[in-house]
């Protein structure tokens, strides 16, 4: 018996292991993906640039597997993550493919130490690789969310600054640069950086917001681009709409926070009713349980 716990013991830090090294190996791949170019310099050397290399031979052999619809929807993710430096969905597929065999190796190690029956085996086996299959859209996703997050947050001040200078009297590809030069750096300043090398090169300002909306696919820029659009298109003044624009991000950005506040007591239940509860309970009544029982003997 106890030498079956400190099996499952040693299989759960194993487990653990595992996990972690799995984060790592993203991290060190994808590190751009939440970074500027100081994290890219990190991914070249090092660690980083073993596990680049790992799943480069991989993608060579799992490259006749990879569909072209997935790979276009992985493409439009990665894009929306900051679309990292080297990293394409080739390399998103293998990495895929190494995590479902790190979880695999683990689920066998795991399987053998506690001698599951034939039908859990392949139970625990089937259920740890598919996790480690899907592990990385999982991964992804929070990085997209992520850097959401972060654009909505820098989207109100740099739109507040954009309608300064356009009031000023700068035309639209000097106020995004003016926006791109003062202001504090972010995922939102690097779309914009982007998007103005794009009115540069001669695209039209249509154009250039539909490309910026399309990269982020964020409801925030749909609708601000939107509104550019349309006001381009009619000859409405750019610095009224973009003040109406500015104080709609204000009002949606404060509704938000009221309503995550009131989110607050109800997600507050689980660890107040499971974890707080409980052990305020075992503080008062361990004490006289312990007197009683000692006293009953």
């Amino acid at each position: 018996m106890i030498f079956k716990v400190l099996l499952g013991i040693s299989a759960l830090l194993f487990g653990v292991a595992v996990y972690y090294f799995v984060i790592w190996a993203w991290t060190k791949v994808l590190g751009t993906l939440s970074g500027g170019p100081e994290k890219r310099d990190k991914v070249r050397v090092g660690g980083g640039q073993i596990v680049r290399k790992l799943i480069k031979m991989t993608g060579g052999l799992v490259a006749g597997f990879l569909k072209q619809d997935y790979e276009q929807r992985i493409a439009a993710k990665l894009v929306m993550a900051g679309e990292p430096e080297g990293v394409g969905p080739l390399d998103f597929f293998a990495t895929q493919f190494l995590s479902a065999v790190a979880f695999l190796i683990f689920a066998l190690i795991f399987s053998l130490f506690f001698a599951f029956r034939p039908v859990n085996f392949v139970l625990v086996v089937v259920t740890l690789t598919f996790f480690g299959f899907t592990f990385p859209h999982v991964w992804l996703r929070d990085k997209v969310a992520q850097r959401h997050q972060e654009i909505a947050r820098a989207l109100p001040y740099a739109l507040d600054l954009l309608t300064l200078s356009v009031e000023a009297g700068m035309d639209f590809a000097a106020a995004v640069s003016k926006v791109v030069e003062k202001g504090r750096a972010s995922a939102l300043v690097e779309e914009l950086r982007l998007m103005l090398n794009h009115l540069r090169m001669g695209k039209t300002r249509e154009e250039a917001l539909k490309t910026l909306a399309d990269r982020v696919n964020m409801p925030q820029l749909h609708q601000f681009t939107s509104a550019l659009i349309q006001a381009d298109r009619m000859g409405t003044s750019l610095g009224h709409i973009l003040r109406i624009q500015s104080n709609q991000l204000r009002m949606d950005r404060t509704q938000r926070a009221e309503k995550l506040a009131n989110e607050a007591p109800v997600k507050m239940l689980f660890p107040l009713i499971f974890c707080i509860f409980p052990t305020v309970f075992i503080v008062l009544f361990a004490p006289i349980i312990y007197q009683f029982v000692v006293g009953g003997v």
